[in-house]
């Protein structure tokens, strides 16, 4: 089944977005064989944006406009999500990084900044691995490049730790698994996703009154669809060849930022020093795994004072 058009969502397609952030506009661009949906807004050096699951480029609604008063922005549904294609193939986070970088120049943009949450920070990453020279910063926000580490992910959560909300010492991720099983999911959630939805804002938020009901409505629209399930899992499905190709990268040069959640704060303490020479991590313990909806402002300021050249 196919993604239907995009003003079929009436509400929630991308044109009745975009109202919501004042000198944004939406564009398409056809790079590395897919066609890419983006928005961009503001002036000056280029920031680019990528969104995780299960979201789209509506995520960075909380953050664009301050974003943009300083930055060009550029927020990139990346491939398999929001109005952007879902091919059959191609979801490694190394041919989605290409999918930007190739962006990046039919657009005339040589060199950015990125910013990354959850899968679109490991894109994020992968970008920087592979394309350094046309990378000038690093954000990751409760995303990182896919390690060996994920395969030690606990089948059962430990004893006690299992509750209404997440444990930040001792993360059950069970969608991890789940979205590794072919053709399953979209036929359990095609029509149903507002249930998964949440359940996961509930499970992995502090406040989950800061996702508000017409943003779950958003999210739910588009991965209500089968397609849109079914390319969305396919992020997950590729994590096995994420972690081969990782294996193959040197360590970043660039400077890097992780902002962490109660629940990813330590994971990143670990990993970016790991893999960057110049990282910087920083928590904010009183939100949960949605950052830019719980605490908007104080990650803006932490992105600007990082890109400006401050310590964050």
């Amino acid at each position: 089944m196919q993604t239907p058009p995009t003003d079929t969502l009436g509400a929630y397609s991308d044109e009745a977005l975009i109202k919501h952030l004042p000198g944004f506009t939406n564009h398409y661009a056809t790079v590395n064989g897919i066609r890419l949906h983006y928005v961009t807004g503001g002036h000056g050096p280029v920031l680019v944006c990528l969104p995780g699951w299960p979201q789209t480029w509506y995520s960075y609604h909380p953050i664009a406009t301050e974003l943009a008063r300083h930055y060009r922005v550029i927020i990139v549904d990346i491939r398999g999500m929001g109005s952007s294609d879902k091919p059959a193939a191609g979801y490694d986070k190394k041919t989605m990084a290409q999918d930007v970088y190739e962006l990046l120049r039919h657009l005339g943009v040589a060199k950015a900044a990125l910013l990354g949450h959850d899968i679109g920070g490991m894109v994020a990453s992968s970008f920087a691995f592979n394309y350094p020279e046309a990378t000038d910063k690093l954000i990751v926000a409760d995303g990182a490049h896919p390690s060996e580490g994920l395969r030690y992910l606990p089948l059962l959560p430990a004893p006690g730790t299992f509750a209404d909300k997440m444990d930040g010492q001792q993360p059950y991720v069970w969608w991890m698994a789940f979205n590794q099983v072919p053709g399953l999911p979209e036929q359990l959630l095609a029509g149903r996703f507002h249930y998964l939805l949440d359940y996961l804002f509930a499970y992995v938020m502090l406040d989950e009154s800061r996702m508000s009901a017409f943003d779950r409505a958003v999210y739910a629209a588009v991965y209500n669809q089968p397609d849109n399930i079914r390319a969305a899992n396919a992020w997950y499905q590729a994590l096995n060849q994420d972690i081969a190709d990782a294996a193959t990268y040197g360590r970043l040069a660039m400077p890097v930022l992780g902002i962490g959640s109660y629940v990813s704060y330590g994971h990143l303490q670990l990993s970016l020093p790991a893999v960057a020479e110049h990282a910087q991590v920083v928590g904010l313990l009183d939100s949960g795994h949605y950052l830019f909806e719980e605490k908007p402002a104080e990650v803006a300021a932490l992105v600007l004072d990082f890109l400006r050249g401050g310590a964050a």
